[in-house]
């Protein structure tokens, strides 16, 4: 009597995996290991640092330290600072007013420089998109020596003409800031619109003229809603960066008393960290911040998404 092998059941379809299967994840795996390494690993150890304490032994810490697990309290001393929130609301502020306006003003840059009757539109782009190569530093201080009332030939300009400026006064330093940031990014946007009113069809063109479209009406009934998800971009790259701000405001510091150490999110943190000493409260104020900017940029994507869909 001789024993038999069971017969081998085949594997189902959907068992099999196809033949290079892992060949994406090869290609990708340079791309994965720098992500995790330069954003990951930061972020997840500014998160570490922002949930724990170093307590120190001895009257001036002689006898070490010890780390120990705090929870939420970084984040409650944070938030309890009145000059913290005082500036996520200033940057808020800030934001309201200097986004909308830059990124207006690169639209109607980007559409005078695409229209028909532009000359030299490669100077005028380049020239316009001069500033923002310039370093933040360098164009603070430029802007700097502008605004010192005695150096400043537009504050005499405008003793002249009777208007008494001050633009490194308490109100209206921020929206002196606000004006050194618009002139860096507009250019900047306004390439971005460009490349996409680029990518619109000339015959879409002809079709407004022979339909008898001006200027204006081609650009509000063809340009603006195909260049729709560039605008977007812009306005997102735009709320993310004016949580950031930190240059502009820690060099203008040097000319006027009008900006504290705490005068928005990121100097605070700043300030927390290499004055303070309180490495983990400074963690958990960055923290928040990139919350924010988080929360801020899905809210804006939602509601462009929900106008989108109900149109």
């Amino acid at each position: 009597m001789t024993a038999t092998a069971p017969a081998r059941r085949p594997r189902p379809a959907s068992a099999r995996r196809p033949r290079g299967a892992a060949a994406p994840w090869l290609l990708m795996a340079p791309f994965l290991a720098m992500f995790a390494l330069v954003f990951v690993a930061p972020v997840g150890y500014a998160v570490y640092q922002s949930l724990i304490t170093v307590r120190r032994r001895g009257l001036f810490g002689e006898d070490g330290r010890e780390t120990a697990f705090a929870g939420l309290e970084n984040y409650r001393i944070a938030l309890e600072n009145d000059a913290f929130t005082a500036s996520i609301g200033r940057v808020l502020l800030f934001g309201a007013v200097q986004v909308p306006v830059m990124l207006a003003l690169a639209l109607l840059l980007a559409l005078l420089l695409e229209s028909a009757s532009a000359a030299w539109p490669g100077l005028f782009r380049a020239l316009y998109f001069l500033p923002y190569g310039v370093p933040g530093v360098v164009a603070s201080l430029l802007w700097g020596f502008l605004y010192v009332p005695g150096l400043s030939p537009l504050v005499d300009v405008a003793a002249l003409v009777g208007l008494e400026v001050d633009p490194l006064g308490p109100g209206t330093v921020l929206w002196s800031i606000a004006n050194i940031v618009t002139w860096q990014f507009a250019g900047y946007n306004m390439v971005v619109l460009i490349a996409q009113l680029k990518s619109i069809p000339r015959e879409l063109y002809e079709a407004a003229r022979i339909d008898g479209a001006g200027p204006v009406q081609t650009a509000r009934r063809v340009q603006l809603p195909l260049i729709r998800p560039a605008l977007v971009l812009t306005a997102v790259f735009s709320i993310i960066g004016t949580l950031q701000l930190f240059v502009e405001p820690l060099v203008l510091a040097q000319f006027t008393p009008n900006i504290d150490s705490g005068y928005t999110p990121n100097l605070g943190a700043y300030g927390s960290a290499f004055t303070d000493n309180q490495y983990n409260v400074a963690a958990a104020q960055s923290v928040l911040v990139a919350l924010a900017a988080f929360a801020l940029s899905f809210s804006f994507l939602a509601l462009v998404h929900r106008m989108g869909r109900n149109r």
